[in-house]
């Protein structure tokens, strides 16, 4: 595959072709030309297409849990779509975005790497307008885009959250191939004073749709090559579905524990009586009321508001009231 050129080597080779510093001629390959390169099998240049595939997956499913907690937060609609991904140098993601913006820096453990998401400026501001009460729009009903020099004190502790929460969804979109113990290390505005990586470090980038208040823009997360070393084997198709099968056969059980936990409410009627408004108000301490049941007449128990046992009341040897199960009801067998 040939390299991919970035925008300053393509400029300096037109630049140079302008100048007759070099021609055509002299650039063009021989096929007869036998290329060789160094290549480092443990630390891979380039992810395959069925790796780029599971993290096509598992972006898919970022995008839907930060569309919930966005939403949420923002308390507004908030839709984000996994537009692309990409196989690019650290380099070329750093000269495409904005000088000034906001740099989320998260750090997975047990994994290597530092991992950024980046929020332009003008969907930051949106961000901290909405979170503020604004509505993200102006009187004239036209979407608010702020250009941003710099950010306050203020303004970066609101986004510092948000990018807290979208820490926390990267945790979770990844759960399924590996259990990460994801944290926020810090935010950054200056992105060319970051010394995360080196120049020209691979890293894959995953670059996010958002849509908030008709304002269309987008969230880069850079992940580099070296977070995927230890786990490339688990981003195959083959063995993550054999994980998830394997993982199926226990559920079962894991559903029937954590059901044995779960409180339910459990409510037994002894009958119902009518009075009157005036003898309502004129009832005291110590007054019997009449119920349309016999005290011999087995008594009907709900189990969440469903009938399910036949009962009869009595006291406990605690002096506790108590009911007895008799049988269970027929509303019962028949959901049976």
């Amino acid at each position: 595959m040939d390299q991919v050129l970035s925008q300053q080597e393509i400029d300096q080779l037109l630049n140079a072709m302008n100048n007759g510093d070099i021609t055509q001629e002299s650039i063009a390959e021989n096929p007869n030309d036998v290329k060789i390169k160094t290549y480092d099998f443990r630390r891979p240049t380039k992810l395959s297409k069925e790796y780029i595939n599971t993290v096509h997956l598992i972006f898919e499913d970022f995008a839907k849990i930060a569309t919930n907690v966005l939403s949420t937060q923002l308390r507004t609609n908030v839709r984000l779509q996994l537009a692309s991904i990409e196989q690019i140098s650290y380099d070329e993601f750093m000269h495409s975005i904005p000088r000034v913006t906001l740099m989320g820096i998260m750090q997975s453990a047990p994994l290597n790497g530092m991992q950024l998401i980046e929020i332009n400026p003008q969907l930051s501001m949106l961000l901290v307008d909405l979170l503020c009460g604004g509505q993200g729009i102006s009187s004239s009903g036209q979407a608010m885009i702020v250009d941003k020099e710099r950010f306050s004190e203020i303004e970066l502790s609101l986004l510092q959250d948000i990018a807290r929460r979208l820490a926390e969804t990267f945790k979770q979109a990844w759960s399924g191939i590996v259990e990460l113990d994801t944290k926020l290390e810090g935010v950054d505005t200056n992105p060319q004073l970051l010394q995360t990586m080196s120049p020209n470090e691979p890293v894959v980038l995953s670059t996010i749709e958002v849509d908030i208040v008709g304002v269309k823009s987008f969230i880069n997360v850079c992940i580099p090559y070296v977070f995927f070393e230890s786990i490339t084997d688990k981003l195959s198709f083959h063995n993550w579905f054999d994980n998830t099968n394997s993982a199926n056969e226990h559920a079962p059980e894991d559903l029937r524990a954590r059901m044995n936990d779960v409180e339910l409410e459990i409510e037994t009627k002894l009958g119902q009586a009518e009075v009157k408004l005036s003898e309502f108000l004129a009832m005291e301490v110590g007054d019997v009321i009449k119920l349309n049941r016999r005290t011999t007449e087995p008594l009907e128990t709900y189990v969440q508001g469903h009938e399910y046992f036949k009962v009869k009341p009595g006291n406990s040897s605690h002096g506790q009231y108590a009911i007895e199960l008799l049988e269970r009801s027929q509303g019962a067998l028949e959901n049976d």
